[in-house]
C-alpha cells in the first residue's frame, strides 16, 4: 500500500519562504510523477505544481509561477516544493499527490492515484 506523507507547513509572514516535502513509500513503484495541490477555506482544491516521472519537466499554476519551485531527489520518490515570496492568498492546506504512471493531465486531481493527508500553510503578518 502506497503512503504519501507531506511535511514542512507552518505560519510565515508575507514575503517569507517555506519548503514542503513529500515522500511516497510502501509501494513497488520506483518512480512517480508528483503534484502539489492546495485548498483554501471555502474554495475548491486547485493545482499548484507538477514534476514529471523522469523529473525533467515541471509545470506550475500561473499564480505561483516564478515564486514556487518543485524538485525531486535522486530516489525519485520524494518531492519538494520551495515556496518563496509568499502571499496571504497562498494560505491553505497543501496536498501532495503521486502518480506512478506519468499521466499527462497533471493539472487534474484525477491524474493521481495516491494522496497525502495535507499540511497547513498560513501566510499572515
Amino acid at each position: 500500500q502506497v503512503q504519501v506523507t507531506e511535511s514542512g507547513g507552518g505560519l510565515v509572514q508575507p514575503g517569507g519562504s517555506l519548503r514542503l516535502s513529500c515522500a511516497a513509500s510502501g509501494g513497488t513503484y520506483t518512480q512517480y510523477a508528483m503534484g502539489w495541490f492546495r485548498q483554501a477555506p471555502g474554495k475548491e482544491r486547485e493545482f499548484v505544481a507538477h514534476i514529471s516521472w523522469s523529473g525533467a519537466s515541471t509545470n506550475y499554476a500561473d499564480s505561483v509561477k516564478g515564486r514556487f519551485t518543485i524538485t525531486k531527489d535522486n530516489s525519485e520518490t520524494t518531492a519538494f516544493l520551495q515556496m518563496d515570496s509568499l502571499k496571504p492568498e497562498d494560505t491553505g492546506v497543501y496536498y501532495c499527490a503521486a502518480d506512478p504512471w506519468g499521466g499527462t493531465a497533471y493539472h487534474s486531481s484525477k491524474n493521481y492515484d495516491y494522496w497525502g493527508q495535507g499540511t497547513q500553510v498560513t501566510v499572515s503578518s
